[in-house]
């Protein structure tokens, strides 16, 4: 059965983390898993790898300290902010299958759009090609499977820009935060961090590349998309 959607419009962020911590801590085994769909008034998340150095110049904007996985990023009205709670251990997956349906869930959006997005080995979330965002060839820069033991990858984010950013909290085996897609926002507070901790590394939304679309369809098909993809 799909997860439920709930639509929660401009939400301000501390009151959307402070409403999902209380949601997780109360829920028991049979409350449903639910994903929140919102836009976010202007804010800076620090996740709990965030350094302080890669907020360059904040200027009026908050900075907000969570604990999700991951460093720091923006959100802003334009943004498709999409929380998933789901309770992992009735779903029947982990933690980090959740990440890659989420993944796929984002990739399937701009699929509907003519758009293709990529993983990148070793950075969560999706980027897309800076010169032909609608090409289909394999980036180089994709995750392989790799000997065990081998290190990580060192991300390589040449030619791409990211359109989509993820971070994660488990808490009694149950799911808070998660996705934000950029739809059509103004990017320029982007400028003023290192995006995920990455220095240089450029953000997009669906607007500079191409597609033009509403905040409220965005927010459909990716619902949409994550309800089915999240369900057990």
């Amino acid at each position: 059965m799909p997860v439920a959607l709930r639509q929660c419009g401009l939400l301000d962020y501390a009151t959307a983390y402070a409403q999902m911590r209380a949601f997780t801590d109360a829920r028991t085994a049979q409350t449903p898993d639910e994903i929140w769909l919102c836009q976010h008034p202007p804010v800076y998340t620090q996740g709990q790898a965030g350094r302080p150095g890669h907020i360059l110049s904040a200027n009026a904007i908050p900075v907000i300290q969570t604990d999700r996985g991951g460093q720091v990023t923006y959100h802003g009205p334009g943004q498709v902010v999409a929380y998933p709670l789901i309770d992992l251990r009735r779903a029947g997956y982990f933690v980090k299958e959740l990440v890659w349906r989420i993944e796929e869930a984002v990739l399937q959006v701009l699929a509907s759009y003519h758009i293709t997005g990529h993983r990148v080995a070793g950075a969560p979330g999706i980027y897309v090609r800076l010169d032909d965002p609608f090409s289909h060839a394999r980036l180089p820069q994709r995750p392989q499977q790799r000997l065990p033991g081998s290190a990580s990858p060192v991300p390589d984010f040449t030619g791409l820009g990211k359109i989509a950013a993820l971070g994660i909290k488990v808490s009694r085996h149950c799911t808070y935060h998660g996705v934000a897609l950029n739809v059509a926002m103004d990017l320029s507070p982007y400028l003023r961090i290192n995006p995920c901790g990455y220095a240089g590394l450029r953000t997009v939304d669906l607007s500079t590349i191409g597609v033009q679309t509403t905040w409220e369809e965005a927010a459909q098909v990716l619902g949409q998309q994550l309800s089915i993809r999240l369900a057990p």
